[in-house]
């Protein structure tokens, strides 16, 4: 690399694995596929805070780049937090342990690297990826609503090509908008809880979470010799889910079903008080064939109910990239940041 050049890193900060990618001063992605190393974060804010910083390493080593290269971090982690990077004080969808209730996360990893670092909700990072990864030049013409389907429920509300924040930075926590079950749920089949309390919220049904937390021992009651049933732990069972779901699996597929009509129902709510131009799915819930993507795309746009002058422009989409979005939607988010006075 030259020596007079520099780069942003951009972080997604996942319940799992944190992804890295590197953008250059010609606003070029040197990563074109997904870096990941586990978060950590079930193992408090200073482990956690580590492994941010190993990712940094980790992405800066694949790329040939030095640290003295890298002029700002973009980091983007679930919410709900404040604008700056304060986890809510009730905690957070990967949160959730006392240690992280108002946990300044953004400023605990500045402080470790000596790096400037900008600070989105991993919802509002994506859609900062997807908007113009979609729209192109004419982003700032249009608005949009992303469903970004992970460990929890993220979302980004971008109007006029600008994210939409809220007073205290929380807002598009799409998540946990409560959506109706009726028809959704199936008989017998108990109201979901959310990490967050709530019960029917999106992310208790639309997320990696839900299916361990309430979709899966649910339908397991119904395919009792399934083959998930004998993994030794629904945390194991549900991450395998997807993959079954690939190869047309009944149970599977009653699962990612009941997924895609959260998200319509979401957006069908979403419809009415943004009226967005296009609606993007995004998240590991895609990240499967072509075939199973276009599927469960389909589901939700059936389930998505809008006017007939809305269905006239309308675009229901995939958020480009995929898993890859949040992190370059934080670095771009960090590039932006050394642009503006």
């Amino acid at each position: 690399m030259n020596t007079g050049s520099w780069v942003v890193v951009g972080l997604d900060n996942g319940g799992n694995c944190n992804s890295a990618t590197v953008l250059d001063a010609s606003r070029r992605f040197l990563v074109d596929r997904l870096v990941e190393s586990p978060s950590r974060v079930r193992e408090g804010p200073g482990v956690a805070i580590e492994a941010l910083a190993e990712a940094i390493d980790n992405v800066l080593g694949l790329t040939r780049v030095t640290r003295e290269s890298v002029r700002a971090v973009g980091l983007g982690t679930p919410g709900p937090a404040s604008p700056d990077g304060v986890i809510s004080s009730k905690g957070a969808t990967n949160f959730s342990q006392a240690p992280w209730r108002g946990f300044d996360i953004r400023s605990a990893l500045e402080r470790r690297l000596g790096i400037p670092v900008v600070y989105n909700n991993d919802g509002n990072a994506a859609a900062l990826y997807a908007h113009p990864s979609h729209f192109g030049s004419e982003g700032a013409l249009h608005s949009s609503v992303s469903a970004i389907v992970g460990t929890g429920l993220g979302g980004g509300v971008i109007e006029a090509g600008r994210v939409i924040r809220g007073a205290t930075g929380m807002a598009g926590e799409l998540g946990h908008v409560h959506i109706p079950m009726q028809g959704l749920l199936a008989d017998g089949q108990p109201v979901p809880e959310c990490n967050c309390g709530f019960l029917g919220d999106v992310e208790s049904v639309a997320s990696l979470t839900g299916i361990e937390r309430n979709l899966l021992p649910y339908w397991l009651t119904r395919f009792p010799d399934h083959e998930l049933a004998k993994k030794g732990s629904m945390t194991k069972a549900a991450k395998l889910v997807r993959g079954y779901a690939d190869c047309e699996d009944e149970l599977a597929l009653k699962i990612f079903s009941q997924q895609a009509m959260a998200i319509g129902r979401l957006f069908t709510i979403a419809s009415n008080f943004i009226d967005p131009g296009a609606y993007f799915v995004g998240g590991g819930v895609v990240e499967a064939s072509p075939r199973f993507r276009e599927w469960f795309l389909t589901r939700v746009r059936e389930h998505t109910h809008l006017r007939e002058e809305q269905l006239e422009v309308a675009t229901f989409a995939l958020i480009a990239d995929l898993d890859m979005a949040g992190a370059r939607g934080a670095a771009l988010a960090a590039f932006d940041s050394l642009q503006t006075p």
